[in-house]
């Protein structure tokens, strides 16, 4: 499966909020929509999953205008909206039978996924007796009982704690082996270099920046070099202000052209008691600081 989103427009009054907004997620991979506040992502969304129309623009599957009553949609919202004083079991079976499920099959689906995420025990309890986080894993049940093709995560690992962090990775992991797309929208940026093939990042209704994330990384200025060692203080003598200690304790040395980053590090490795020497990779959050932080 291919979703695109294809020169987006949308407003709220006068206030413009989305401006040709266009991204493109595969089936079996997780893409990764990002963005500070107030940037675009929840409109995005809404409009990805038909809540409300574009003024203009399209939502295409495989090349053709999506149709909802065809693909099935899985949403955790950043925002919950379970029913604190109802049954867990109860309002797990309604909201699947939303989504076309018998009954049947919807009980069936929802057991499954309790048991899945170690919350069985609690299916015939009101949600209001429920830690954050485990409210957080009856939340995801509604997004993934109906076996949706589409998998829409809003901030999933908020309220987690590791163990449960590492329960949702692997659940992630098998949405994404089953071929389905997954879309994160998330400001844990770990979590989303960790997932993500594909991303998109908006900065006041506009993408700023889209692509393959290991190719945006590699697209940068290959001009630092980061460097581990026990006895820094020598190397940064020699470079001056060309070279400073990082907040972990590596050294990081801008070069003069990235063609010298060979002859540096082999010079580095010769002369002094070197661990480790390498390019320097932006992380996500570099990036993501980068253009989300500036105006467009």
């Amino acid at each position: 499966m291919k979703l695109e989103l294809k020169n987006i427009h949308k407003s709220f009054g006068e206030k413009q909020v989305l401006t040709g907004v266009t991204f493109t997620a595969e089936g079996g991979k997780a893409f990764g929509l990002l963005g500070r506040n107030g940037a675009g992502k929840t409109t995005s969304i809404r409009i990805l999953m038909d809540v409300f129309p574009a003024d203009s623009g399209q939502v295409l599957l495989d090349g053709k205008p999506m149709d909802y009553r065809k693909v099935g949609i899985g949403y955790l919202p950043e925002e919950r909206g379970l029913y604190p004083k109802k049954i867990i079991l109860d309002q797990l079976v309604y909201f699947a039978e939303l989504k076309g499920m018998t009954r049947k099959d919807a009980i069936a689906a929802v057991d499954h996924w309790l048991e899945r995420l170690g919350m069985a025990e609690y299916r015939n309890k009101r949600l209001d007796t429920l830690s954050k986080g485990n409210q957080q894993k009856i939340q995801l049940v509604t997004a993934l009982a109906h076996n949706p093709d589409i998998v829409i995560l809003d901030e999933p690992f908020s309220g987690l704690d590791p163990v449960n962090a590492m329960l949702l990775k692997d659940v992630v992991k098998e949405q994404i082996a089953l071929g389905k797309i997954v879309l994160f929208s998330s400001h844990q940026m770990s979590y989303i270099e960790e997932f993500c093939d594909h991303i998109a990042i908006l900065n006041h209704g506009k993408v700023a920046l889209a692509g393959d994330l290991r190719q945006i990384k590699h697209d940068y200025p290959r001009d630092r070099l980061v460097i581990r060692c026990d006895a820094p203080e020598k190397i940064m003598a020699e470079y001056g202000d060309a070279c400073k200690a990082t907040e972990n304790g590596d050294l990081l040395l801008q070069l003069a052209s990235p063609g010298d980053k060979q002859a540096v590090m082999a010079h580095l490795v010769q002369t002094y008691d070197v661990d480790e020497v390498k390019v320097f990779e932006p992380s996500l959050n570099d990036i993501f600081v980068e253009y989300a932080g500036k105006e467009i």
